[in-house]
């Protein structure tokens, strides 16, 4: 129970359900959740683990502020990080990883197909799936990687990456570019073995995302629900 009432609080505070730096009232959510309020504040504490949710003394839970800067320093990191494990992994990875490699973008290509960006329904309908191959694929990309703490910390960044990524399928940022393409390509330097040029394309990969969110306003990182055309 613990576990069901964490996943479904920390896919509504990636969805933006929760809005970025709301309280979070445990005696209310119980009953959101269909817990105890001693299970929602176990699931609570693992979201704080997450730094997805913190804890102000005696004032409660809180959800995690967002902002433009946050998501800069998100974005270095897990390229530092990230293009670390990736020239690891490449240089390790046996016929398995290539293997594991080239389903889990298969995989990704297939949810990539029925993301319908340009629906705004349909896109929040279909992100969740979409998120999830994502995730698959960047995982099999440095699970050669043998060091244990830097594969944690990227993902405790990409999970964190996961909140802003949620927002711009919401406002459509991603309308900009060819995930697909982006995709294709890693998965072709990965295979063909050229971590130099992995890396690089990893690298930009990752800072586009941010890129395509300077030009939104900050109360989009408030959790204000606005029309980008006004």
């Amino acid at each position: 129970m613990v576990e069901g009432a964490y996943l479904a609080l920390r896919n509504d505070i990636i969805t933006g359900v929760h809005a970025p730096s709301s309280k979070l009232k445990v005696e209310h959510l119980k009953d959101v959740y269909s817990v105890s309020g001693g299970t929602l504040r176990e699931a609570l504490a693992l979201l704080v683990a997450d730094s997805l949710v913190y804890a102000e003394g005696q004032k409660g839970f809180f959800v995690s502020p967002m902002s433009l800067r946050d998501f800069k320093d998100i974005t270095q990191l897990r390229v530092t990080l990230e293009t670390q494990a990736l020239t690891q992994s490449i240089e390790l990875g046996s016929d398995k990883w290539e293997a594991d490699v080239m389903a889990a973008y298969h995989r990704l290509a297939l949810a990539e197909k029925k993301l319908n960006l340009e629906d705004i329904k349909e896109r929040n309908a279909q992100f969740n799936v979409w998120e999830e191959r994502n995730a698959e694929f960047h995982a099999a990309l440095v699970s050669a990687c043998e060091s244990r703490w830097l594969l944690q910390f990227i993902g405790i960044l990409y999970h964190q990456s996961e909140r802003y990524r949620s927002l711009g399928i919401k406002y459509g940022t991603n309308l900009k570019r060819d995930l697909h393409a982006e995709h294709e390509a890693l998965k072709n330097a990965a295979l063909d073995r050229n971590a130099s040029l992995c890396s690089d394309i990893l690298a930009e990969h990752i800072r586009i995302t941010y890129q395509l969110f300077e030009g939104l306003p900050e109360d989009v990182f408030q959790g204000k629900d606005i029309s980008l055309a006004s």
